[in-house]
């Protein structure tokens, strides 16, 4: 790993053929709430996005629009800088491959894969998908309606005939077999793991690493007759974005190894194959994790262009409210399988974990304190069973959620999370503060006590899923930037805070029909 105190995660970089979708937001969502998650645990993060802008389709798509290659991908490029701004995202670099940066990166690695003798010069025959960037064998094909051969992805393939540079694969097999027995965390789930042992298992031919039908890409050095193929170009973005050549440059000292890439299944033998072996050839560690997660279906339904059932994320934040849909993605789904993204489900979680759970509990437990307690937080008494067992329950979160978040079980640590906040609301309805207020002013205000500082912990482990809606949390609750950190989850509330008039964080939603003449 990159060391105790640094922690260096990626996404994978986009395709610019096309609009962000739901995939490309769900990925990049789950880097940054562990991102911040880090952060506030006291790591030195660098968190990576950005785009991936050559190839074969891109020229093709550049060429059907008019414009020249970079024109096109500089526009498309800004739709996923957009998102991650709208989706409040965090990152720490955007890359683009076709930035300078990058193609002195990929043109050392090539070098250096030469120089070890894993570059060779041969001749290519095979199926090629343009749709895919990728190689297949006879046997991955099947006939479509049309009678014309397809890829597993539904992609159709062309035969290639051309001159191209090979990378040693074969040569890597048990040498990867071995890798993946010493380590083995290194692919999630587990299932995962299991499909790339098998694959591999099966027999590796060694993987061709230029084209010369297009010139859309990183020139190989020393031959411009060809351009490097997009998959070695594409992975390398993760070494230029930390200095890469120059291995005696602070942030690659610092970050490399990667701790963490986290991808969709769809591209796991990309990153859990050829780029283990591409960086054991050049001498360099290899990243501590791959995470492929599952796909996104629309109410039951495979997401599809043709069918136009494309979920967008914008969209989904106009509608329902951003904090709203980061909680969902993660929490619907146990992370790594599949998931359906229903309406119904959406607005099931807003109502009924948001706005009733944990935006009821903050709203009337500050509302009392606000009313009863001279607007300040109270002066707590001694604390009784009941009190400690809340509070301790409270203080356990963050080991638990800890735990969960190092094995990206994002829906773990929200079940965690909201068994506490499930805690503290039978707290109050068991204590009943306002009735304690005619009969017990004291303990009144040490139950309330209570109560603030669990929505203080509550709203602290909450931030990186929902950092809008919980620095509103804390914001009522006057909690200084500087005590936003796990490192203050173990200070007690200060007493005798001045608050200012609670307002609601998490609104019901209410369909427009449901709402006419309401």
């Amino acid at each position: 790993m990159s060391g105790r105190n640094s922690y260096y995660i990626t996404t994978p970089i986009y395709y610019v053929n096309d609009k962000p979708h739901i995939g490309h937001a769900y990925t990049t969502l789950a880097c940054d709430v562990l991102a911040r998650f880090k952060r506030m645990d006291g790591f030195d993060v660098h968190f990576l996005t950005g785009t991936d802008e050559h190839g074969q389709k891109v020229e093709k798509a550049a060429e059907k629009a008019g414009v020249a290659p970079i024109e096109f991908t500089n526009a498309v490029s800004q739709n996923f800088r957009d998102l991650a701004a709208r989706m409040n995202y965090s990152n720490d670099d955007f890359i683009r491959t076709t930035e300078e940066r990058h193609k002195k990166a990929t043109q050392a690695l090539w070098n250096k894969l030469v120089e070890k003798g894993d570059i060779y010069l041969g001749a290519y025959e095979g199926w090629y998908a343009v749709r895919d960037e990728a190689f297949y064998t006879e046997t991955e094909l099947t006939k479509g309606p049309d009678g014309k051969l397809i890829a597993p992805s539904g992609a159709e393939v062309d035969w290639v005939e051309e001159p191209s540079y090979f990378f040693r694969l074969s040569a890597w097999q048990d040498r990867l077999l071995q890798f993946y027995e010493d380590n083995p965390g290194f692919i999630k789930p587990e299932s995962r793991r299991n499909e790339v042992i098998s694959f591999v298992k099966g027999g590796l031919k060694d993987l061709s690493v230029s084209r010369t039908t297009f010139k859309w890409g990183v020139p190989v050095p020393n031959d411009d007759d060809h351009i490097m193929y997009v998959w070695l170009d594409a992975l390398t973005n993760y070494l230029t974005a930390v200095g890469y050549p120059d291995q005696e440059c602070e942030s690659f000292k610092k970050f490399w190894p990667a701790d963490l890439h986290m991808v969709g299944k769809d591209i796991l033998r990309f990153h859990a194959v050829y780029w283990p072996a591409f960086l054991m050839a050049a001498d360099l560690p290899v990243t501590g994790r791959v995470f492929a997660h599952g796909w996104w279906t629309n109410e039951g339904q495979k997401i599809s262009k043709s069918v136009g059932n494309v979920i967008d994320p914008l969209q989904l934040v106009d509608e329902y409210g951003l904090d709203q849909v980061r909680y969902f993605l993660l929490r619907e789904v146990p992370f790594g399988n599949d998931g359906d993204f229903s309406h119904n489900a959406m607005v099931s979680r807003m109502n009924n974990d948001l706005a009733n759970d944990i935006g009821n509990l903050c709203q009337r437990v500050l509302s009392m304190v606000y009313k009863n307690c001279d607007k300040r937080i109270p002066e707590p008494g001694t604390f009784t069973e009941e009190d400690q067992a809340l509070l301790d329950a409270a203080k356990a979160m963050l080991p638990t959620v800890r735990g969960h978040m190092d094995n990206q079980a994002f829906h773990r640590a929200l079940e965690c999370i909201w068994a506490v906040i499930s805690d503290a609301n039978r707290y109050v309805d068991a204590q009943a503060p306002w009735a304690l207020r005619k009969t017990d002013f004291a303990r009144m205000e040490t139950v309330l006590y209570v109560l603030a500082d669990t929505i203080r912990r509550l709203a602290l482990i909450c931030l990186p899923v929902m950092p809008e809606s919980c620095s509103k949390m804390l914001d009522l609750l006057q909690i200084p930037e500087d005590d936003r950190s796990f490192e203050s989850m173990d200070k007690a509330l200060a007493s005798n805070t001045e608050l200012t008039k609670p307002a609601g964080i998490f609104p019901r939603f209410v369909a427009p029909e449901e709402g006419e003449g309401a």
